[in-house]
């Protein structure tokens, strides 16, 4: 493996839990920018999120993709947003293959329900800002990915095995 397999898409879409599956399959670490952030902000990102604003946020965040981009090789779940800044979509790009992996907001809604932890969430209506979100970033989404990957019905385990394939064959 060259590079690293980076892993994009919505709050809900399943970048966790495929790219832990994946990190065991491929036997490479797995690492998580939300983590990266908070580990070095000191608190949860709806702490951070709370105190110190999205911009803030963002600038973490950026700073977590650059970090994590000089890692050795693996399979990083990125946060929900990391394609709205160019310079992490760059990074990215230039660091490894990206898969989006897509999921319709109705998806979405269900697999994280209204999240007090997801600052995006915040108002309740978790559906409708689902869908708002993913209309905003689905272009960003698409100009990012070498490849998409459709996640709604399906196990952790099926998505890996499509990546493990279109990996193959890129």
């Amino acid at each position: 493996m060259s590079g690293h397999l980076w892993l994009i898409g919505m709050m809900g879409a399943g970048k966790t839990s495929v790219g832990r599956v994946m990190s065991w399959r491929l036997e490479v670490p797995f690492y998580d920018t939300d983590e990266d952030v908070e580990a070095e902000a000191g608190c949860p990102i709806a702490c951070l999120w709370k105190e110190q604003g999205e911009p803030a946020f963002r600038e973490m965040e950026a700073a977590a993709v650059q970090r994590v981009a000089g890692y050795p090789p693996g399979v990083v779940a990125t946060g929900g947003g990391v394609v709205l800044d160019r310079r992490n979509v760059t990074a990215m790009r230039s660091g490894g293959v990206v898969a989006w992996l897509r999921a319709p907001a109705e998806e979405l809604s269900r697999r994280v329900g209204a999240d007090a932890e997801r600052p995006l969430l915040a108002d309740g209506e978790a559906a409708g800002r689902l869908g708002e979100l993913l209309d905003a970033r689905s272009d960003r989404y698409r100009d990012a990915a070498n490849f998409v990957i459709d996640t709604a019905g399906r196990t952790p385990e099926d998505v890996a095995t499509e990546i493990e394939a279109l990996w193959i064959r890129s």
